[in-house]
């Protein structure tokens, strides 16, 4: 693996265990990361900036709270307040109910799951900012958790639930915001494409004083007609200074 893959695979995990850690994480943390692929010093700081652009906290900084939309405080409201019939279970009942549901018996994981409802909200609010709805990050972390509950079996003591529970929802909420990122990185790569195509076809059909052709827009440029054709399908037939 070349070093730009083995920054991005140990940034990504410091990131993961500084959101599980409350968006917070240790400089000592950081570094014996870094240093297994010598990174260290002065060359951490690009990293440390990335870290606290992402509100996650060094040592003993504050965390900036992630600031929701409009739209995410009000759905997050209606969500925790369909969640205020539900009691609290001790810390006693829960590891009883997690024995219970290690064992497989439907009132436990019924219980675990209604008990572990306001965390997916907490942990989906670590996630908030990233381009993608809270609704959606309540959503895939709720389907992660039920998922999880059902899986509880696998484990040995009661102590590990929640380990594992929380891990479920944060790699379900991790994969949700990677997937829009690289969403919303193809839509740009479209929208630049559509841009040029556009610009070139533009200045062409300003230069001859008319609508130029696909031939002519790749005799001029250093489009292909086939480039072009696909600008033309991609923008719904639109791009104007271009005959169908």
């Amino acid at each position: 693996m070349n070093q730009e893959l083995l920054f991005a695979k140990t940034l990504e995990e410091i990131r993961s265990l500084a959101r599980a850690q409350g968006n917070r994480i240790e400089s000592a943390q950081v570094e014996e990361a870094f240093r297994a692929i010598e990174i260290t010093g002065e060359k951490l700081e690009p990293v440390y900036e990335y870290l606290r652009a992402k509100s996650i906290g060094i040592d003993e900084e504050e965390v900036a709270e992630p600031k929701l939309s409009e739209e995410d405080r009000n759905y997050l409201e209606d969500y925790l307040e369909s969640l205020t019939h539900l009691v609290p279970l001790s810390e006693g009942e829960k590891r009883a109910f997690s024995m219970a549901a290690i064992a497989g018996e439907e009132e436990a994981k019924r219980m675990l799951l209604q008990a572990f409802l306001p965390q997916v909200a907490d942990i989906a609010r670590l996630y908030s900012g990233q381009g993608i709805f809270l609704e959606d990050l309540i959503g895939e972390g709720n389907l992660a958790l039920t998922m999880g509950i059902e899986m509880l079996g696998c484990l040995e003591e009661p102590e590990e639930v929640e380990g594992m529970l929380a891990k479920m929802i944060m790699d379900a909420m991790e994969a949700a915001v990677s997937e829009n990122t690289q969403a919303r990185q193809a839509d740009q790569k479209i929208a630049d494409k559509l841009n040029h195509v556009a610009g070139l076809a533009e200045e062409l059909a300003g230069a001859l004083r008319r609508k130029v052709t696909v031939e002519e827009l790749a005799e001029e440029t250093s489009l292909t007609e086939e480039e072009i054709r696909e600008a033309i399908r991609l923008s719904g037939n639109k791009i104007e200074q271009i005959e169908e």
